[in-house]
């Protein structure tokens, strides 16, 4: 399997810290954020991984370079600015991901998620395009994204979850897509009707670091 790390966003919320770098290679405990998915990555045996990159991108391959530091082949999909958004960056890299199922991870959040070997998840199905992780959901986002039903992701339940920023997909989940900007939730919200997506709920350590106190809080 292989794993593609958002890295493209601007990370407004983050300024001034984000003025001068991009927000994945903020430190977390003298280790920039993105550090931590490599190692995760690598430890779980996945060696292909792609990384975006837009706002101040050209710092992360001076950073992270080629992926050998952690036994890793990283390639790049350089967005140029304004970055693509979620949806438009992940099919501006599927020439990298291949045509089977990839893991993708937000390159602002922080967590203790581990991936315990380069295979999909026991629940998914033939037809599956996704396999998206839930978390409870923190005090920012009180209303989550999407409910869990029998191991699918339902779009409304009565108990609803946050979307970790961490997920499986299937490259046909983009078929019809084209290319520019666009947001990957209205993809899994039309999948998750036609029960296409589905999901887990992982009660471990995790942060969305999206501003300076929730960094400051993590640290």
């Amino acid at each position: 399997m292989k794993a593609m790390i958002l890295a493209a966003g601007r990370g407004e919320r983050m300024r001034p810290l984000t003025d001068a770098q991009p927000k994945p290679l903020l430190k977390v405990r003298g280790k920039a954020l993105i550090e931590y998915h490599l190692e995760m990555l690598s430890a779980a045996g996945i060696k292909d991984v792609a990384i975006n990159t837009a706002w101040l991108g050209e710092q992360i391959p001076a950073h992270i370079g080629d992926g050998t530091r952690w036994g890793l082949n990283i390639e790049y999909s350089h967005e140029g600015w304004p970055a693509l958004e979620t949806g438009g960056g992940i099919f501006k890299a599927l020439a990298l991901l291949g045509n089977k199922p990839f893991l993708v991870i937000n390159g602002d959040v922080w967590t203790d998620w581990k991936l315990l070997s380069p295979r999909l998840p026991q629940c998914w199905q033939a037809h599956t395009v996704a396999h998206l992780i839930l978390v409870n959901n923190p005090t920012h986002h009180p209303n989550g994204d999407f409910g869990l039903k029998n191991n699918h992701v339902v779009a409304d339940a009565a108990e609803q979850f946050t979307y970790s920023g961490i997920g499986f997909f299937h490259p046909s989940l983009f078929a019809g897509c084209k290319a520019g900007a666009f947001k990957l939730a209205p993809l899994l919200y039309e999948a998750s009707h036609n029960q296409q997506v589905t999901g887990e709920l992982f009660q471990g350590q995790w942060s969305d670091v999206g501003t300076l106190e929730r960094l400051a809080l993590l640290q």
